[in-house]
């Protein structure tokens, strides 16, 4: 790759900003390091001028804000930007907190961001199908998917009641008379443990995603009898395609997921394509992708 110019460092800064990143997940080393001619006082004045055109308050002021707002109390709320590769925005209401009202699914987490990069690679596989998210969170993965595949339905779904609001919300504001196609989306509360035939067979998905549902071993049972009922709902004669991204937090917890998966008879594949990096996160983790079928 070639070296990056003033304007690419400025914009890589403006797309951290606008997805609130953490500072030290800002590109500083381009400054140093990835610059052919520029210094990096040159590059600092550069961001400066830009910020006194719109603001009065030194830059320092705006950081050292934007450090406390990631300090604030968890029931605070910020709106991350993320931008597409048309150019397009997504922007998301998302708690600051990690954790807030005892769930975690208030925020974006990183395999999310990585299965949203994945679909936007892989439009064919969404072409004309009913898809269905398992634990949508507040619904970045969703609507990604939703504004660049030509794809019949898109159903979210979670389970907690306050996710549940806030996924609505974020999908009235960029989905609703948005350039996206004109397939059908809906919200469904999905409890895994005591989902009907009956909701399944309405449902008739023939493509499941979910991204970072592999965290606790309490949950895996329950998730793995979901897959196989799933599996095992034909449409159309087929059965449904379903592609799992997790970040291996604990190897055992996930581990404990593949030998479950193979009790309950389902065989999975690791997706080793390689995805080109679209939104800011930490790419460090170790983030699997599986194809699990019958």
């Amino acid at each position: 790759m070639g070296h990056k110019t003033r304007k690419d460092v400025i914009h890589s800064f403006q797309v951290n900003f606008f997805a609130m990143g953490l500072l030290n997940t800002f590109p500083w080393d381009s400054l140093d390091k990835e610059l052919e001619t520029s210094k990096t006082s040159d590059i600092i004045m550069d961001i400066l001028q830009e910020h006194e055109m719109i603001a009065a308050e030194p830059l320092d002021e705006l950081y050292e804000a934007l450090g406390k707002l990631m300090c604030a109390q968890e029931e605070d709320v910020c709106y991350k930007t993320y931008f597409l590769p048309t150019g397009d925005a997504v922007s998301l209401a998302e708690n600051v907190a990690l954790i807030a009202q005892g769930t975690t699914g208030l925020v974006t987490w990183e395999a999310a961001l990585y299965l949203a990069e994945w679909a936007l690679e892989n439009t064919h596989i969404f072409k004309s199908k009913t898809v269905l998210e398992l634990g949508s969170g507040i619904g970045l993965t969703g609507i990604v998917v939703c504004r660049s595949s030509s794809l019949t339905k898109y159903i979210f779904s979670d389970c907690h009641q306050t996710v549940l609001q806030r996924l609505k919300d974020n999908i009235t504001n960029c989905l609703t008379n948005s350039d996206s196609n004109s397939a059908s989306v809906s919200v469904e509360e999905l409890h895994w443990e005591n989902v009907s035939d009956e909701q399944l067979q309405r449902i008739q998905a023939n493509t499941i995603i979910a991204a970072d549902v592999v965290y606790d071993p309490d949950i895996i049972a329950c998730l793995v009898k979901l897959l196989s009922r799933l599996l095992n709902c034909k449409v159309q004669e087929n059965h449904p395609d379903v592609y799992i991204a997790s970040t291996v937090r604990n190897p055992q917890t996930y581990d404990c997921f593949k030998e479950e998966l193979e009790r309950a008879g389902l065989r999975h594949v690791i997706i080793k394509d390689s995805v080109a990096q679209v939104f800011p996160y930490n790419r460090a983790s170790t983030i699997e992708m599986i194809k699990i079928y019958v």
